[in-house]
C-alpha cells in the first residue's frame, strides 16, 4: 500500500474518532475495510502525530480521543470549515476581551491551509455580510475561564464588587450560570452572605478567586428568566406593564431581552413588561412600537401618555401664525374674530 493511501486512512480514522465518542476495533476496521491489526497501527500513527487516542479493553471498550498536552490539528470537513471561518469573523468583533485579536489569528491559520473553493465560499459569505455591533463592555477572557470552571466544579468564588451606588464590597457566592444578552455579561449565583439568589455583572468584578470550598447544587430558578428579570425591572424607579395587541414573538423582535420582558397572554395579546427612569420615555417607547396597548400599571403611566398625546396633538396642529394687526395670533385674534386670510397678490382679506 502507498504511503498517500496510509495517510488517507489515518485521516479517514482520525476523522471517524472525532464523529463520536467510543468506536471499537471491529466498528472502525469495517469502516475502514482493514483488518484490526491495521486499525491498532492507525491508531499509534495519530499518537505520534499528537492525538491522545485512549483505549479500554473488555465488553464496552474501545478508542475514545481524548484531549492531550498540546492542541493537535484539526480535521475539518466542508460545512465545519466555513462554519469555523464564518464564526471566528464573528468573534472578532466581539465583547470578551483579547479574542478579536485571536481570532483574527485562527482566521487566518484556517484561512492559508483551506482550499481555494472554500476559501472563494467563506469570502463570499464575508463580503455579502455586515455585522451591526451596539456599544457593549468588554470582559476579561481570564474571567471568563475562571467562572467557567467555577460553575463545572460547582465552587463557591469570591470576589470585589462594585454595585449600583458605586460602594465596593467582597461577595462570597456559588454560582450557577453566565447568560449574555450581547451586550453585557451576567452570573446568576447564590450570595452566601444573603442567602439567596443575585445577579452580578461580570464588567463590576474584579479580584476573582475560585475557591476550593465545593457546594451541592440546590433546587434554582430558570437562570436566563432570572438574570432577565433582574437586568429589566431591578435597576429601574418604575416598572410598567402594558397589554399589547400583538404576538408575543412579534414583540420579542422589537424589544431586545435586556429591555423587556414579554408574557404570553390571551386572544393575540401578550404583556410587556418593561423598566425605565421616566414614565414619559416610557409611554414613548410603547407607542413607536406600534400596537394597540393598555395600561395595567401604573396608573401615573396612563397620565404620562395623556400629556404625551396632548403634546404631539399640538405638534399635528397647523402652526400658528402672527395676525397683521399685531394683537394676537391667528386663529384667536382679539381683534379680529375671524381669521384673515391673504389673495393671491399677499394682500390680507377680512372673511365673514
Amino acid at each position: 500500500m502507498t504511503v498517500e493511501a496510509t495517510t488517507e486512512r489515518v485521516l479517514r480514522l482520525l476523522t471517524l474518532l472525532q464523529r463520536r465518542p467510543s468506536w471499537t476495533a471491529a466498528e472502525l476496521a469495517a469502516e475502514l475495510r482493514v483488518t484490526d491489526r491495521s486499525v491498532r497501527r492507525d491508531v499509534e500513527r495519530l499518537r505520534t502525530l499528537g492525538y491522545p487516542v485512549h483505549a479500554s479493553a473488555g465488553v464496552g471498550g474501545g478508542y475514545q480521543l481524548g484531549a492531550g498536552t498540546r492542541l493537535p490539528p484539526l480535521l475539518l470537513d466542508d460545512e465545519e470549515a466555513i462554519a469555523t471561518a464564518v464564526s471566528l469573523r464573528l468573534a472578532s468583533g466581539g465583547t470578551v476581551a483579547g479574542a478579536a485579536e485571536a481570532a483574527l489569528r485562527a482566521l487566518a491559520k484556517l484561512d492559508q491551509v483551506m482550499p481555494p473553493r472554500l476559501r472563494a465560499e467563506v469570502r463570499a459569505v464575508h463580503g455579502a455580510t455586515e455585522t451591526l455591533v451596539g456599544p457593549g463592555v468588554e470582559i476579561d477572557a481570564e474571567l471568563l475561564v475562571t467562572l467557567a470552571r467555577a460553575v463545572r466544579d460547582a465552587v463557591r468564588v469570591r470576589f470585589r464588587y462594585t454595585g449600583r451606588d458605586g460602594g465596593e464590597r467582597e461577595r462570597t457566592v456559588e454560582p450557577l450560570r453566565m447568560v449574555t444578552t450581547g451586550r453585557r455579561w451576567y452570573l446568576m449565583a447564590r450570595d452566601v452572605d444573603r442567602d439567596d439568589w443575585r445577579t452580578f455583572r461580570l464588567d463590576r468584578m474584579r479580584e476573582v478567586v475560585a475557591t476550593t470550598w465545593r457546594f451541592r447544587a440546590t433546587e434554582h430558578p430558570d437562570p436566563v428568566a432570572y438574570v432577565q428579570r433582574s437586568v429589566t425591572e431591578a435597576p429601574y424607579r418604575h416598572l410598567a406593564r402594558v397589554r399589547l395587541h400583538a404576538r408575543p414573538d412579534r414583540v420579542r423582535e422589537l424589544v431586545p431581552p435586556q429591555v423587556g420582558r414579554v408574557e404570553d397572554d390571551r386572544d393575540g395579546w401578550c404583556v410587556l413588561v418593561v423598566g425605565g427612569e421616566d414614565l414619559h420615555r416610557l409611554a414613548m417607547h410603547v407607542a413607536r412600537l406600534g400596537f394597540e396597548a393598555e395600561v395595567l400599571e401604573p396608573p401615573e403611566l396612563r397620565e404620562a401618555a395623556a400629556q404625551l398625546a396632548h403634546r404631539l396633538t399640538a405638534m399635528a396642529v397647523h402652526p400658528r401664525r402672527s395676525c397683521s394687526c399685531g394683537a394676537g395670533t391667528l386663529p384667536e385674534c382679539p381683534v379680529h374674530e375671524a381669521p384673515q386670510l391673504q389673495d393671491r397678490r399677499g394682500e390680507s382679506v377680512d372673511t365673514v
